[in-house]
């Protein structure tokens, strides 16, 4: 394995970036900008490759997969949004390793893979990289909409979590938001804006195909490979990218004072027991709400559901951290 993995790493010759320029506000064009002027002071070959609209990434992805059949190496410059399209157009069993360089210093990925937060130095990590890790990912499935399934590097939601994150790119892609308020602090905002109106139904999972659990009042559930959602809103603190297991947390405080009590915990960090929140880890798990929710896959609209299904795919993501 480890002779493998030097080999690859060998062999690359060209590096691949795509951009999302729009990424953070308009700040992904301003990193690019950073990055680039480093490169053009170093030997590497590379290509850049500029998304417009959204779903170009993962275009991108799927392009040099077919282009490269040998190892190469694809960067994602952006949001966690840009990495979930990567992902999304990767044939995994490819020879392909990724890079990550976030555009935001609150990002989710970024903090789960504890990733510097200067750009530069997740560049200067790339180019000079001791060993990848072999990460996990997670796949949700549903009936309603197209594509029956969508990739999550992150986290997946269904309920009040994903209707913020559905709210915040609404707003951000017609007026995009004032710089000075960060995006953990307009997600938790949005939050309690909707939770005011928000009426929790009821539902159940089912957890690896042999547990099935009950809930009267569900506000939302989140699925995690990594710790953190919304920009560093910490709701599953036993996450592990690596581990080949999915953490669960739900929301099903018959209150929305306890709602907002754990929602502001989790902005604090303090992820934890308490009233109203349970955590559970598993492989796979079947979700089923009594009335249609919004759901999310890294941040991203994957419509509004009543089934989905999520599932780990351990270690197949390459990754240089």
């Amino acid at each position: 394995m480890l002779y493998f993995l030097v080999a690859v790493f060998l062999e690359v010759s060209m590096y691949h970036f795509i951009v999302n320029p729009r990424a953070s506000r308009g700040h992904g064009e301003k990193v690019w900008r950073k990055l680039e002027r480093y490169l053009q002071h170093t030997r590497v070959e590379y290509e850049v490759l500029m998304t417009r609209t959204p779903g170009d990434a993962k275009l991108f992805a799927r392009r040099l997969n077919k282009l490269n059949q040998g190892p190469h190496t694809i960067i994602a410059v952006g949001g966690c949004g840009t990495v979930n399209e990567v992902l999304d157009g990767l044939s995994i069993d490819a020879p392909v390793t990724l890079g990550f360089i976030p555009t935001d210093a609150g990002n989710d990925l970024a903090k789960g893979l504890r990733l510097p937060r200067n750009p530069v130095r997740c560049l200067q990590r790339i180019l000079n990289p001791e060993h990848p890790m072999w990460l996990d990912y997670g796949v949700l499935s549903y009936e309603k909409e197209e594509p029956r399934y969508r990739r999550f590097i992150v986290s997946s939601g269904i309920g009040l979590d994903a209707a913020v994150s559905y709210r915040l790119l609404e707003i951000q892609n017609k007026s995009g938001f004032r710089p000075w308020i960060p995006k953990r602090l307009a997600y938790l905002l949005l939050g309690i804006q909707i939770l005011l109106h928000w009426v929790p139904p009821k539902g159940y999972l089912i957890l690896d195909g042999t547990r099935k659990i009950e809930f009267n009042h569900i506000y939302f559930i989140s699925i995690h490979v990594h710790p953190y959602e919304g920009g560093g809103f910490r709701f599953a603190p036993m996450a592990d990218g690596a581990d080949g297991m999915l953490e669960m947390c739900v929301v099903h405080n018959s209150t929305k004072q306890g709602v907002l009590i754990s929602g502001i915990n989790a902005f604090l960090g303090k992820g934890g027991y308490r009233r109203g929140v349970r955590y559970y880890s598993c492989r796979e798990a079947w979700i089923h709400v009594d009335a249609p929710m919004m759901v999310h896959v890294d941040g991203e609209n994957a419509y509004s559901q009543t089934d989905i299904h999520v599932r780990c795919i351990e270690k197949k993501v390459r990754m240089i951290v």
